[in-house]
């Protein structure tokens, strides 16, 4: 029997490090690491001893015996990488089931090294990964900086919530928030607060894992209507960000748009047509769970501009996107160049995965009778969006050489996301990231970038973990070679200072109050948990769960 890894994989290669046969490809010191769209077991060496499954932060990795019906084809995908490549080699004079390379110590820094207070300014996967690398490699006191009074950044607020195993790298993250050299302040923004530099001033360094916080638009006639909304708030308003409006989505109407095919897009589409009692087990928020509930929506429309050949997403999400209970995957061939992508495409190609599926007509007036569905609809591009008054009613799209108008009652964009300048630094207009150099920020000795911040809104939540190592050495060789700046104030003066700025900062104590209200509100509803969804709500019970503990 061998492993297999699955849709959920997130990229951090955690599990190559634990590997005793050197199995999982590609690791990270290999070229191919980070262009593929996940990691793979080779069954020919695997030996079942599922130290791999026991380190996957996101429970991605199966024995293939004990795959459902719906994870079946990783089996094959995960073997089809290695199709054609020579098995490796074993030591014959060892008791070694792999001849290794030499080791590497990335972090070997000088005895009389001295610990550094280093700022992490984002509590997301990139922020957490470069805090967890300088605490487990360095004696360095880290303060965790976020703009919103909780922790969890992408993983809390980018997830889908029908993604679980995914949110579960949140505990590995997690575990380091009360560790004895992290101080917490949450709730503190860089520019509103805080300068940035003030807060160079307080700390040897600063990283900023700050992301991408907005989204790209569309430029076309019609995109300001309230029925034109981007999936950056689309995804905000279901996992309950304090910043989301929470009665602002309307799915009174039968069919929605989504524009961009790549994962968010697809998250989206199975978001509007999924079952909302499968979704009631999951944390996905309150108020988006009673507006699904009364949802009209029966058809998704997903528009890619390019062909199936060219499309955005994943191969393991859009496979996923076939097992969704109650819901039908189908293509829409109004244009020939997609079948003939389709019929042409490999096994491991992204359009390949197509094959199999019905080919449609989407019917421009309403969505045909039957089960709900999403259709996927390629070589189309939206000109205009139209409709009375403040709603949309119709979306004109390219078709073939000419145009056609979908009735639709909303449209999502999920067409790529964006960094927003941050105050103090230096900001690429075009990239919408900051300028660097091995995450060292150009003009401004002392501070760093980490995450799409630093390399533009691509990879997922385990690319943060080989960014974050680069920024992180890039960091240390600095202090090594003295050219970071000295900081004129300590960590106390830091902490006046914030509470001076923000008298709502929630620290650590105030984050697991936080965490517990939740839980207990979920098991009160046979739920993960209920998160809060306001600023006031979190802020609120940060305090009164940190003074219930101190007057105990």
């Amino acid at each position: 029997m061998t492993y297999a890894i699955t849709q959920t994989c997130c990229n951090d290669a955690t599990c190559v490090a634990v590997c005793p046969v050197n199995c999982i490809h590609p690791t990270p010191e290999e070229r191919a690491f980070g262009s593929t769209e996940m990691l793979h077991i080779d069954p020919r060496a695997c030996i079942d001893c599922g130290a791999c499954a026991d380190a996957c932060p996101v429970d991605a990795i199966f024995p293939v015996d004990s795959l459902s019906a719906g994870q079946r084809e990783y089996a094959d995908i995960n073997a089809a990488y290695y199709e054609g490549a020579e098995p490796l080699a074993a030591e014959v004079d060892g008791p070694n089931f792999h001849a290794w390379g030499e080791p590497v110590f990335e972090r070997n820094l000088p005895s009389d090294f001295g610990p550094l207070r280093v700022a992490v300014v984002g509590t997301g996967p990139a922020g957490m990964y470069a805090a967890q690398d300088l605490l487990l490699h360095t004696a360095a006191e880290v303060t965790l900086i976020d703009r919103l009074p909780v922790a969890g950044g992408l993983v809390r607020y980018g997830v889908a919530p029908d993604h679980p195993a995914t949110k579960k790298v949140g505990d590995t993250f997690s575990r380091f928030h009360s560790h004895p050299r992290v101080r917490m302040h949450l709730g503190i923004e860089v520019g509103r607060d805080v300068t940035a530099e003030e807060l160079s001033a307080h700390h040897d360094a600063v990283i900023y894992a700050v992301g991408a916080s907005t989204d790209r638009r569309l430029g076309v006639p019609g995109e300001d209507k309230p029925g034109c909304l981007s999936a950056t708030a689309f995804v905000a308003w279901y996992n309950a960000h304090p910043e989301a409006v929470a009665q602002g989505v309307d799915l009174s109407a039968e069919r929605v748009v989504v524009v961009g095919n790549g994962n968010v897009a697809l998250d989206v589409a199975r978001i509007l047509v999924a079952d909302p009692e499968a979704l009631a087990a999951t944390d996905i928020a309150a108020h988006a769970l009673d507006v699904l509930r009364a949802s009209r929506v029966r058809e998704v429309v997903v528009l890619g501009r390019r062909g199936p050949e060219d499309a955005a997403y994943t191969r393991s999400e859009l496979l996923a996107l076939k097992h969704v209970p109650g819901v039908e995957l189908v293509v829409d061939d109004h244009d020939p160049r997609t079948a003939a992508a389709i019929d042409a495409a490999g096994a491991g190609d992204r359009a390949g995965v197509l094959k199999g599926l019905a080919r449609v007509r989407t019917d421009a007036a309403s969505p045909t009778g039957g089960e709900r569905r999403i259709v996927l609809r390629f070589h189309s591009e939206v000109v205009e969006i139209r409709g009375e008054g403040d709603g949309v009613n119709s979306v004109r799209i390219t078709d073939g050489g000419g145009t056609a108008d979908l009735k639709a009652g909303l449209l999502l964009r999920a067409i790529g996301y964006r960094g927003i300048p941050v105050p103090g630094l230096p900001f690429d207009e075009a990239s919408g990231t900051v300028p660097h150099e091995g995450g060292r920020v150009a003009g401004v000795p002392g501070s760093y970038v980490v995450g799409w911040i630093k390399r533009g809104p691509s990879g997922g939540i385990g690319a943060n973990r080989t960014c974050a190592a680069e920024t992180v050495g890039t960091l240390l060789a600095d202090a090594v070679a003295g050219e970071l700046p000295a900081p004129t104030g300590d960590a106390k003066a830091f902490r006046r200072l914030a509470r001076q700025r923000n008298r709502r900062v929630v620290d650590a104590r105030g984050l697991a109050a936080i965490d517990r209200a939740e839980r207990d509100r979920g098991r009160r509803d046979g739920r993960p948990r209920v998160k809060l969804a306001t600023v006031e709500e979190l802020v609120a019970t940060a305090r009164s769960g940190r003074l219930l503990r101190l007057t105990r």
